[in-house]
């Protein structure tokens, strides 16, 4: 039933939606993740200032690249080498490059909506916007449910499975040894809330991602002249040209699209729940941070991971090997065994924030239709128990489970984003003409938007600022 669900979703369906889409919202918006792609790390720069007591914008970036960078960057790549061959990595590639400009919006959305809770803090994400923009609180709620179902339960599945499998293939550790362990650390640490999240995010994402991103360009520069025929092998397997590879251009891009999505979120309606919460003075900017963090996951981490492994000579066609225990061979074979450590402990701080993380939006998708506290500790528990679940699994049954309920939060998440394109549009022309007219740092003046069921506590009407801006239309306020 699993597999007859995934064949539906994702070889019918979702490969028209993500790349469809993403290539309509990147054409209609004049290609936003790229006209803004310079100003990526100036807004970068400017996103670590926060209000005391909120999230700042690099911090609701590190959010979401802590649930991004996880076992989709290392175990992920690895299984859509196995299955769809090297190609597939050319069809993440182009999922994450389309997706950038479906980040922006969703991201950008969930900021506009946003609303102020009674501790100062926000909450926002798809469901909110399909309650307020669209009207349709029976589907945030049916949003809510399969965004808890996916990251709460079926992600933390695989990432328990991912580090239990690497630890027991590096270290001998029983599997069901490594569940319990990760059963009493995400059990201690859920407690703690979001603000204790991100402290640590902020801190422990930098470190991974780039001693991660150093190890894989110590294996590139010793296999460095094998680099252009490796990419030409990526790009003749992603159009059935290297007949030797798995099941040709099929397999190929439905396996890069399904990892590529697995890893990097974009259009799944996952990183919008973090990058509403965080203070920015306009929401185009967090859209335009968020789509820096596709950027990073895929065209970054899960590249390091490709070319790890098809360097490496391991890789050979219709192996059978688990995901992070390819990445864990090919390290060892160019640098030596304790190349198979640091993969292991790696992952480890990888799996470690991407539960937490998980954990939190699962917890954010229950509170936008109960408030109780029962339902809350009933949730928790289960969450333990399929991490336990998870880490004496096979690869197949886990994998499979997350696909069907990522496949159909992706599904409801990108109806919206297409229904509610126009506003994302508008949101991202105010921005565009604040910035044409000079104003470096755009400010969002909600009396231009006074049409849209907003939050008047999260957004306030700014005060005009003693210098004077350029006058576009309406006049650019600064706060």
């Amino acid at each position: 039933m699993l597999d007859l669900l995934n064949d539906l979703i994702w070889s019918k369906l979702l490969i028209v939606m993500l790349i469809g889409l993403g290539l309509f919202f990147t054409i209609a918006s004049r290609f936003v993740q790229f006209r803004y792609f310079g100003s990526m790390f100036r807004i970068f720069a400017e996103a670590f200032e926060r209000k005391p007591g909120q999230l700042s914008s690099f911090q609701a970036l590190m959010l979401s690249v802590a649930g991004r960078v996880g076992a989709g960057n290392i175990a992920g790549v690895s299984v859509a080498i196995m299955l769809g061959g090297p190609g597939a990595i050319f069809w993440m590639w182009v999922v994450a490059l389309v997706g950038m400009a479906t980040s922006y919006f969703e991201c950008s959305l969930a900021q506009l909506y946003k609303r102020r809770e009674p501790d100062g803090t926000y909450r926002g994400g798809p469901a909110f916007y399909i309650e307020h923009g669209l009207k349709q609180r029976w589907l945030g709620i049916v949003v809510s449910l399969l965004l808890l179902v996916t990251f709460g339960f079926g992600f933390n599945a695989v990432q328990s499975f991912t580090v239990a499998s690497s630890l027991h293939d590096t270290f001998g550790v029983p599997t069901l040894v490594s569940g319990i362990a990760l059963t009493v650390v995400i059990g201690l640490i859920i407690f703690g809330g979001i603000k204790r999240i991100a402290s640590m995010a902020d801190v422990l994402v930098p470190v991974m991602a780039f001693s991660y991103i150093t190890m894989a360009l110590v294996v590139i520069g010793m296999n460095a002249e094998h680099i252009p025929a490796t990419f030409a092998m990526i790009f003749k397997s992603a159009f059935g040209l290297e007949p030797a590879f798995a099941g040709g251009i099929g397999a190929a891009i439905i396996m890069g699209v399904k990892r590529g999505l697995f890893s990097n979120e974009a259009g799944l309606g996952s990183a919008p729940n973090v990058a509403a919460v965080a203070e920015v003075k306009h929401p185009a900017a967090q859209g335009i941070v968020q789509s820096l963090s596709v950027f990073i996951d895929t065209l970054i981490l899960c590249t390091c991971t490709a070319l790890i492994i098809l360097l490496s000579g391991v890789y050979q066609p219709g192996a059978d090997m688990a995901g992070v225990v390819l990445t864990q061979t090919a390290v060892a074979a160019v640098v030596g065994e304790w190349g198979r450590v640091f993969v292991s402990l790696a992952l480890l701080l990888f799996v470690f924030t991407t539960l937490i993380y998980n954990y939190y939006l699962g917890e954010n998708a229950l509170g936008f239709f109960t408030e109780k506290r029962m339902p809350v500790m009933v949730y928790r528990v289960l969450v333990v128990v399929l991490v336990l679940w998870g880490s004496v699994q096979d690869l197949g049954t886990v994998f499979a489970f997350a696909d069907v309920t990522m496949g159909l939060l992706a599904i409801c998440n990108l109806i919206a984003l297409a229904l509610l394109f126009k506003v994302g549009l508008r949101l991202m022309r105010d921005y565009d003409a604040q910035i044409k007219a000079g104003v470096a740092s755009p400010v969002f003046d909600p009396k231009k938007f006074a049409d849209l069921d907003l939050d008047p506590k999260a957004w306030q009407t700014p005060v005009d600022a003693p210098t004077a801006h350029a006058e576009v239309g309406d006049r650019a306020y600064q706060r």
